[in-house]
């Protein structure tokens, strides 16, 4: 039987930029009763911005708590055994509004915290421009990725469809446990992608042993998608085998 719908929105604009890292780095962040989940044996984290528009928490809109930004560092995980169940974990999010960082903290053990945000999205010719932007120790840190406004359909296979098709959320709960839940949604088209920048303080944000697999490397990829309509379910415990 499914879980109770907690939350539903619209995610917008995904904004991601993949690198591959040592699976050593995420080692200690792998939730208990999952495994890496790689692409070519390659294990990526990805960098992503975007938007959550039109969120209700149990059917209900929260006043100025249903437009935000959020970005965060995930990798790729699925649960043992299960090659269904392909998720994503976290090693950090960021979104600006309080309530929504203790909510998710609690229920599902995520890793958010919350900093002052803003947003930017420009359409200019056949050109559409998207960027998100933070502020992290008195510095404003951005994401910005331009492309054709033009819509494409993942092709099967290939890694915009390894990145983006992954409907599951896994976090560590206790020694042996974890929190999984389902998150559900159509399958999402990109942009064509002509530019991108990241201007960040990886060390900061994310760790040092961050800091060689992203701060000025070029990504495995980058990709923009559309987004749509999404639903995340109430949490379940999973423990490792």
């Amino acid at each position: 039987m499914k879980k109770r719908v907690f939350l539903s929105a619209k995610w917008e604009y995904l904004a991601m930029l993949n690198y591959v890292v040592d699976p050593a780095v995420l080692a200690p962040h792998i939730p208990p009763g999952t495994v890496l989940d790689l692409w070519n044996d390659k294990a990526l984290v990805s960098v992503v911005g975007f938007m959550f528009n039109d969120t209700r928490v149990l059917g209900v809109k929260w006043p100025y708590h249903t437009h935000f930004e959020e970005v965060n560092l995930r990798y790729y995980v699925k649960q043992v055994g299960t090659e269904e169940k392909r998720g994503v974990g976290f090693v950090s999010e960021i979104v600006p509004r309080r309530i929504i960082a203790t909510m998710a903290n609690r229920l599902y053990n995520e890793h958010y915290r919350t900093l002052p945000m803003g947003h930017t999205h420009r359409l200019a010719g056949d050109e559409i421009t998207i960027a998100y932007k933070w502020k992290h120790n008195g510095k404003w840190d951005s994401l910005s990725i331009s492309a054709l406004n033009k819509l494409q359909d993942i092709q099967p296979g290939s890694e915009e469809e390894f990145i983006l098709e992954h409907y599951f959320g896994y976090n560590l709960l206790s020694p042996g446990t974890s929190v999984s839940y389902a998150v559900e949604h159509p399958r999402w088209q990109v942009f064509p992608v002509t530019s991108f920048t990241l201007d960040a303080d990886i060390e900061r944000l994310y760790g040092k042993e961050f800091v060689p697999f992203i701060k000025g490397v070029t990504p495995q990829s980058v990709f923009l998608g559309k987004g749509s309509e999404i639903i995340v379910r109430r949490p379940e415990r999973i423990t490792a085998p």
